[in-house]
């Protein structure tokens, strides 16, 4: 059985930033990384390809009547930058103090190691497992995952006959508190894009005369906030739903103290909607973001222009019963709306996914139907971490998006099994990422039992 170190430090060494053209020759070493490393387990490989990136499909088949999961993962990873701000190259892996640096150890290169670590240590164990497995590992998930919903059409038959969706794409509030994340705010993106004048202009010779696009930009984006935090768009929050008391319990198992989590991201307040906690605004509540503003002279000292042209990058993280469609035409017709004469506004559309709920068994009062295979994945879950961790885990929703997880609940009638593995210090998308070795080999250890346990008919 391979070192599972030395792999991870091996699939880091591939630049797949699926965003950068640039990097084909990192994205093609990774995708085929994976596949030779399934193949070495006896799985059945295709690469399917797509517009863009390829998925790799790999399978383990058996008898009708064996439980079937697929485990997803995906291969890209976000962009590096700012590489002066890494204390070490982000595609040399380095380890210290018991954790392995570099771009993607943590999203998602690591956990999806766990899940292949774990599946051929079970095989090693057990040949002949009684476990239909399905890898279905794409390489577009940092952009959105624009060639999924196609490929889910093309091979839903197939697909639909599993039980469930098996993935660590999540994460844990400490290192010793396992998370299975019951939920996954949606996504809309858009870019709003504002022009004055034909050209830039000298501010001496032209200046007090037409409205600044950067001055416009400001006193829009302003306003799509009230002072107090909430979104300042009409019917914004009308579709939201009430939080199931459930849920208010299991944050409350967690804990967690605000001034260290105001410590931990370097403000001295938070900004929250009135009534909500920090650590309830960041799961229950939907939000508008402001990504990335500019225009004008960006170069060190001054160049006094008036510039013809500023952007915005408007991001909206949404909440069960929010239509990613709908919340994107409410904002933008605001934005119409208050736009200053002497301007013009554009949009760019970018990627959208829906949000996503699941209920575990026993932790609603209103009774679940869900197809037995995966009642019985929730059931071993929650004894593979008590084993492993030494308690249960907390079922809880998480404030970031997995774009496809509610695809294949639209398209499969699938739902997943989100096993969180990251920790908040993993610093993902940001410099300096990493990924904490105990807890691979924990999670390495909960997935084989999980797996065991579902083949075993427990």
């Amino acid at each position: 059985m391979f070192d599972h170190v030395e792999k991870l430090k091996e699939f880091i060494r591939y630049p797949s930033i699926s965003a950068d053209s640039r990097q084909a020759a990192g994205m093609a070493g990774a995708r085929d990384f994976v596949a030779g490393l399934l193949q070495s387990l006896g799985f059945a490989v295709e690469i399917v390809k797509t517009d863009l990136h390829p998925i790799i499909l790999a399978r383990r088949g058996g008898k009708p009547e064996w439980p079937h999961v697929i485990i997803y993962g995906h291969y890209d990873v976000q962009p590096a930058d700012p590489l002066n701000l890494w204390q070490t190259s982000p595609f040399e892996p380095t380890i210290r103090d018991g954790r392995i640096y570099g771009r993607g150890a943590a999203d998602n290169k690591g956990p999806l190691l766990v899940h292949i670590t774990a599946v051929g240590r079970l095989l090693e164990q057990n040949p002949g497992l009684p476990l239909r497995i399905t890898f279905l590992i794409e390489g577009e998930e940092e952009t959105g995952s624009p060639s999924f919903p196609a490929f889910l059409k093309q091979y839903a038959a197939e697909l639909r006959q599993a039980d469930f969706v098996y993935l660590s794409d999540t994460g844990i509030p400490r290192e010793d508190q396992m998370v299975v994340t019951t939920g996954l705010r949606g996504l809309t993106l858009f870019e709003l894009h504002v022009t004055g004048s034909k050209g830039d202009l000298h501010s001496g010779l032209h200046g007090g005369v037409l409205r600044n696009p950067l001055q416009a930009l400001a006193e829009v984006c302003a306003t799509l906030h009230t002072p107090d935090g909430r979104v300042n768009v009409p019917g914004f929050y009308d579709d939201v739903l009430e939080v199931h008391p459930w849920e208010r319990d299991e944050l409350a198992k967690l804990g967690g103290d605000p001034q260290t989590y105001a410590n931990f991201l370097g403000i001295d307040a938070f900004h929250t909607p009135p009534g909500y906690t920090p650590f309830e605004a960041v799961r229950f509540l939907p939000t508008l973001e402001f990504n990335g503003m500019g225009g004008g002279y960006q170069g060190e000292g001054t160049k006094t222009v008036i510039p013809s042209k500023a952007f915005a990058k408007i991001s909206c993280r949404l909440v069960p019963n929010q239509d990613p469609v709908k919340i994107r035409r409410l904002v933008i017709d605001a934005i119409k709306a208050r736009r200053p004469s002497g301007v013009t506004f554009d949009f760019v559309d970018q990627h959208q996914a829906d949000p996503y709920v699941v209920v575990p068994p026993g932790r609603s009062n209103t009774p679940v139907k869900q197809p037995p295979v995966l009642a019985r994945a929730f059931r071993a879950t929650e004894a593979a971490v008590i084993e492993v961790w030494g308690k249960p885990p907390l079922y809880l929703r998480e404030g970031g998006s997995v774009p496809i997880i509610a695809d294949i609940k639209r398209v499969l009638g699938l739902d997943s099994l989100l096993l969180g593995l990251f920790l908040p210090e993993d610093n993902l998308h940001a410099p300096n990422e990493s990924f904490k070795l105990s807890v691979m080999d924990k999670g390495i250890a909960t997935s084989m039992r999980i797996l065991a346990a579902l083949a075993g008919g427990k």
